[in-house]
Order: C-alpha cells, then structure tokens, then sequence
C-alpha cells in the first residue's frame, strides 16, 4: 500500500534498518542491542551522572534493574520514571539512554529507567510488576535521588506508553505511589486489534499488525488476545473506569496501527476528567522519529522536552 509520509522521512524509509524479526526473541534482542552498540559512541553524557542498581523484586521475583540519571544541575526537584519500548519483546536499560540523558541535561531533573522481564519468557504480569516495583522504590527514596514525591511522571513509548497506562492504573487501584503526569507516546494498548487503523496498516515500516498479533501473543500467552478475560492492567484500552488518573498527553503517528488506540483513550481520559493532551503527528509512521534531521521528528522531540517540563513545573 502507497502511504502519503512525509518528504524528509520517505526520502529515508529505504535506508532505515530492518525491523526485528519478533518471532525470534533471543535474535531480536541481539539486533536491537547491536543497533545501539553502533550508535553508543554518539551518545554525550556531559552533565549527568549515571549508575546503575538493583532493587527488590516483586513478590520474590528477582532484583529488577534500574538506571539512574542525575543531572549536574538539579534545577528542579521532580523526577521522570522511563519505561521502555520494544513490544513487551526487546529492550533494556540502553534502549532509551540517549532520551533519558537528554531529559536529566535539559530539564534538571532526575531521570529512573527500568529493565523490566521481557515476554515471552515472562508473560504478563511480571513485566509490568517489576515497573511497578521499580517505580514505588522511585517514590520511597525520593529524598535520597533528590526530588519531590509528588513532582514524579511517568514517560513510555509504544509498549513503554502501554505499561505507563497500566502503572497509572495500578497506582490508582493501589493506593500509590503517586504519579504527577502519564506521557504515552504511541502507547500499545489494545490486544483487539480491530481499530480502523490496525485493521488498515499491515504493511507499515516498523510497527504493522502483523507484528502486533506476535507483540500480544508474546505477552499475554498464545490464544488469549482478544478473549473476554483480558486484564484492563494488561491492555489498558479495556478500561471502563479512567476516573482519579494522572493528566496525560499522547501522541499518535499517522500512518501507525495503534494510531486510533492512542486517540481513542485520550478521548475515554477527557471522558472520565482527566486532563488530556493529544497530538497526531501529520506524515509519520510507528518509530520515524529514526529520521532524527526531519522536521517533524525534531517537532516531536522538541514537544517532549516542553510537555515534561510543564508538568513537572521545570523553570
């Protein structure tokens, strides 16, 4: 299918890497960890200091990874919680560590990523208990990192953005920690796969429904997608009761599947009162934000830094 993208990214969409193959996890891993092995030597820590821990694990389940990100210039005590993306399959502490350093330098404020058990070794829900142990450990230890418990957001892209749907569920559900504001960029979190959009973008660079069966069917567990038993903190689109949730913003790409997934749930957000922020950006696909020179992929970038920054009330 012909797809009206954007000049600047179409004119590259032949020479961006090939996406993962999903339904071969430990070779996926592999691509996705030498992809950003190439791009490391790029990556400027100037500014920040990082380290790396562990921290409890859920219900005994083993020590969950974390990353810490703390800027010379502390300019603001708020901090942002990371969940990364890669379709509940891919991904670790490196995934978004060039965003995260970004975050730290540019808003004065203390960045923790999470490395959460990955599907489909550990289907749902381990992946999202172990962000969710992460993130109360964030909370309780605020002092200690240097920021205000109350100034925390949340920020996940694609599958990242679902489980920070989720986390803000749970945290409601729970009682804590308390999350400020849910940045859900291109969140996955629908397992029906029947919107209008993932019905039509089969053939999409990156992200196609296709991958997305293999995504939910990794995660949940084979034949359970699109069943009644779903859980809402598995696929947050399934919630009926988005009252009492953090404001959010969410971006949508064009020419993404999960495009009409993401409006969708800003519009059940404003539905149920939460505060919401919803762009569609015009010419994009899921991941075209890998055109970093395009206008629209800096619109993109630019847009994060100023949305965190309002919501965490950065000077």
């Amino acid at each position: 299918m012909t797809y009206a993208f954007d000049p600047e990214i179409a004119a590259v969409i032949p020479m961006l890497p090939p996406p993962s193959d999903l339904t071969d996890p430990p070779a996926a891993r592999e691509l996705v960890r030498t992809m950003l092995a190439a791009l490391g030597t790029e990556v400027d820590t100037t500014g920040v200091t990082v380290r790396d821990e562990l921290v409890p694990g859920p219900n005994g389940a083993p020590d969950v990874p974390i990353r810490i990100y703390t800027p010379e210039r502390l300019t603001t005590p708020a901090a942002i919680f990371d969940v990364h993306g890669g379709g509940f399959i891919v991904g670790d502490l490196d995934f978004d560590h060039a965003a995260n350093l970004r975050f730290a330098r540019e808003l004065g404020v203390v960045v923790v990523s999470v490395e959460y058990r990955l599907a489909p070794e550990t289907p749902f829900p381990g992946g999202l208990e172990d962000c969710y142990a992460a993130l109360a450990w964030t909370s309780k230890n605020a002092a200690e990192l240097g920021f205000d418990p109350a100034r925390l957001a949340i920020h996940g892209v694609s599958a990242g953005g679902g489980l920070c749907a989720a986390l803000a569920l749970l945290a409601r559900d729970r009682g804590g920690p308390s999350i400020a504001f849910q940045y859900l960029g291109v969140p996955e979190i629908d397992d029906r796969l029947n919107t209008p959009s993932m019905r039509q973008f089969v053939d999409t660079p990156m992200w196609s429904k296709p991958r997305a069966e293999i995504s939910w069917d990794c995660y949940l567990g084979a034949g359970v997608r699109g069943g009644a038993d779903v859980s809402v903190y598995a696929a947050p689109a399934r919630a009926t009761d988005l009252s009492g949730l953090p404001p959010a913003y969410i971006s949508a790409m064009e020419f993404d599947p999960l495009r009409d997934e993401g409006i969708a749930y800003a519009q059940a957000l404003l539905a149920a009162g939460v505060t919401t922020e919803l762009h569609l950006f015009p010419g994009t696909f899921h991941g075209s934000s890998l055109v970093p020179h395009a206008a629209v992929s800096k619109r993109e970038s630019a847009e994060a830094i100023a949305v965190l920054g309002r919501a965490l009330g950065v000077d």
